[in-house]
């Protein structure tokens, strides 16, 4: 496999705090020898497990960036055992344009996964976090909301994996992510995921829907907040004691997505009327969404109903829709108020 052209200005094996870019070159018409820097930060001290926190994976998706930025200027070497490597903007270049793509090579990376070092700006950035950030982690967090086109429920977010002890794993970093839901989720099309790439390493993995709209609540950002203390207490790299004091009474309540009847898809184009919120409860053949002709007036609208009972987990964001577009997604309730526990 040929060499990754990124080069990091950091050291990930010394101890301490640094903070430094992913160094990508990139030449252009406004810069012959340029470079895409992606920024990073790397903490650490003495020996002890690693966890990669990343954001940005699609660039108009704001808690994790806002989340991470935070922690990156504040998290100090003595307040650790271990590694964290801190990652914000995943995707640099779709940060910077505020889209979920890239504006260089139109690259999705969530769908670009494992990468090529030799490929376009979002393939080489995708080969080097498969082929030289995951192997240092024991934990990875990847912190996503809706962005401009979607809105959720705020959850924590595991898949179901043939690996049954790696799942329970999984779960149990979940839990201690403590978002006010956490989703057993079901991806329409895993090909190229980061997710995947990171489970099929081994590794633990968790991922959010933290919001949505293109942009972040306060509410949201302090669920990412608290996540990623959570997560880091629960590998043992921060002081689980000192962070438990504060989360008695806290829970989360547990959601499922067992069959693609959970995703509602719009077949025409239009206004879009939703007919429920998020956190609703719907029974099967309950209207949630209409879809108006909005080219004249006069038409009645088309009803799209609900394919199964539960919550509405997610819903489409702007007032139009296109056809193709997911319209709302509804989860089975599997249980309530579940303690959270680092």
């Amino acid at each position: 496999m040929r060499e990754s052209p990124i080069r990091p200005t950091v050291d990930f094996s010394a101890d301490g705090e640094q903070h430094g870019f992913l160094k990508l070159p990139y030449s252009r018409d406004d810069s012959a020898w340029g470079a895409v820097m992606i920024p990073v930060t790397v903490i650490r001290r003495g020996e002890g497990p690693t966890v990669l926190l990343t954001g940005g994976n699609h660039g108009d998706e704001y808690e994790g960036p806002i989340a991470l930025s935070k922690l990156a200027s504040t998290l100090k070497a003595s307040d650790i055992t271990g590694r964290v490597i801190i990652v914000p903007f995943m995707n640099f270049p779709a940060f910077q344009a505020g889209t979920r793509t890239s504006p260089i090579d139109a690259g999705n990376l969530n769908r670009s996964f494992p990468g090529r070092p030799d490929g376009t700006v979002t393939e080489k950035i995708a080969d080097y976090f498969q082929r030289h950030l995951l192997p240092l982690a024991d934990y990875v967090l990847d912190i996503h909301a809706g962005g401009r086109t979607l809105d959720f429920v705020p959850f924590a977010a595991i898949h179901v994996l043939p690996d049954a002890a790696q799942q329970a794993r999984c779960e149990a970093a979940m839990r201690a992510f403590g978002a006010p839901y956490s989703m057993r989720m079901l991806e329409l099309d895993s090909v190229g995921l980061f997710d995947s790439a990171v489970e099929e390493a081994g590794k633990v993995f968790v991922s959010t829907e933290l919001g949505g709209g293109g942009s972040a609540s306060a509410a949201s950002v302090a669920v990412a907040e608290r996540g990623v203390y959570g997560l880091l207490a629960h590998a043992g790299v921060l002081a689980k004691e000192a962070f438990e004091a504060g989360e008695s009474g806290r829970t989360t309540t547990l959601l499922d997505m067992p069959d693609g009847t959970c995703y509602t898809t719009s077949e025409h184009s239009g206004l879009l009327e939703m007919c429920r919120d998020l956190g609703d409860i719907v029974k099967e053949g309950d209207v949630i969404a209409r879809v108006y002709d909005a080219t004249r007036t006069g038409a009645a609208p088309v009803e799209y109903r609900a394919r199964r009972g539960g919550l509405v987990a997610a819903r489409h964001f702007p007032g139009l829709v296109q056809t193709g577009d997911t319209v709302a997604v509804v989860a089975d309730i599997v249980e309530r108020n579940i303690p959270v526990a680092i």
